[in-house]
């Protein structure tokens, strides 16, 4: 018996499945040309449609033909009114094809519900799925600091901190796009940061929980006109990022003390950032599962046929 897991984000799309005790998960990034940021949403739509067909084959190649409990997919980027990404349309419509088609449940969850499970799983921390703590969902649209409690066979995240502005990702993308490199840039930028052991950076002041990332793009461009090498500058806007980051946390964990921090999303892949927050009772997923992917939709399917 296995649970079938399907997320088209607008950076990959991700086909899943869970069996109880382990899973497999293919996960494709979207193709996007040179010196651009991303898809547009028609765009990303479009290459997920055709590409599940392939992911699917490339899934079941490596799997048994088992019988299909039930079927899931992220419908939508958080689990808030009024979020909404058309590139989610994509797998939550085939989800619900196949499930109909199986005469099996159909669930739907969100994208960073995804991302927190399969942190969790990847982390070896799923009984913080029934227990509060923090997380930090990091990514290429999103960096948002989450009180996580329970929900049932879910969880539900509120947002009490993170940018207000410009996400992590979106400044590693920008740095990477100021040193050339390929999109998304997170890799890129992480291997160059380790060429440098450079101190300096930007200082980002948090009101609270919440901070500005906006200035710290014209900082780093300043930073690299000024005669930086490419691994100064990348390493100078990875610790601006974190110093945000571990300051933000810092100060949740005072006003939420004793609480594991979870991080999930793909900058949460960062090598830097790990070893920056060693300070925390932190759970960091393998880079595989902290990136966009779908074995989080997977296993929270299956969590909702458990008695």
């Amino acid at each position: 018996m296995r649970t079938l897991g399907f997320d088209t984000s607008n950076y990959t799309t991700s086909v899943a499945a869970f069996n109880g005790v382990s899973g497999e998960n293919c996960s494709r990034l979207l193709d996007v040309r040179p010196g651009e940021l991303g898809l547009r949403q028609s765009d990303a739509l479009f290459a997920h449609v055709k590409r599940l067909p392939e992911m699917t084959d490339e899934l079941f190649a490596a799997l048994p033909r088992d019988t299909i409990r039930a079927v899931g997919a992220s419908t939508r980027p958080r689990a808030v009114d009024g979020s909404y990404m058309p590139c989610f349309l994509a797998g939550s419509s085939q989800a619900q094809t196949l499930a109909r088609i199986l005469d099996v449940p159909f669930y739907a969850f969100s994208h960073q519900q995804g991302h927190i499970a399969a942190a969790l799983w990847s982390a070896g921390r799923m009984e913080l799925m029934h227990t509060p703590h923090l997380a930090w969902h990091l990514s290429g649209g999103t960096t948002e600091l989450l009180l996580v409690e329970p929900d049932g066979k879910n969880v539900r995240a509120e947002k009490i901190g993170g940018t207000s502005d410009i996400s992590a990702g979106q400044l590693i993308d920008r740095t990477g796009k100021l040193l050339e490199l390929p999109f998304p840039a997170g890799k890129g930028i992480d291997a160059l940061s380790r060429g440098s052991d450079k101190k300096e950076h930007f200082r980002v002041k948090c009101r609270g929980l919440s901070f500005s990332l906006s200035g710290v793009e014209n900082k780093v461009m300043q930073y690299r006109a000024s005669g930086a090498s490419a691994e100064e500058t990348a390493r100078y806007a990875l610790l601006s990022v974190i110093s945000a980051v571990t300051a933000a946390t810092r100060e949740a964990l005072r006003q939420y003390p004793g609480l594991a921090v979870v991080f999930s999303g793909g900058v949460s892949g960062n090598s830097l950032l790990r070893e920056r927050c060693r300070e925390f009772d932190a759970a960091f997923a393998e880079p595989r599962f902290s990136s966009d992917n779908a074995f989080g939709i997977a296993l929270l399917t299956w969590m909702q046929e458990e008695p």
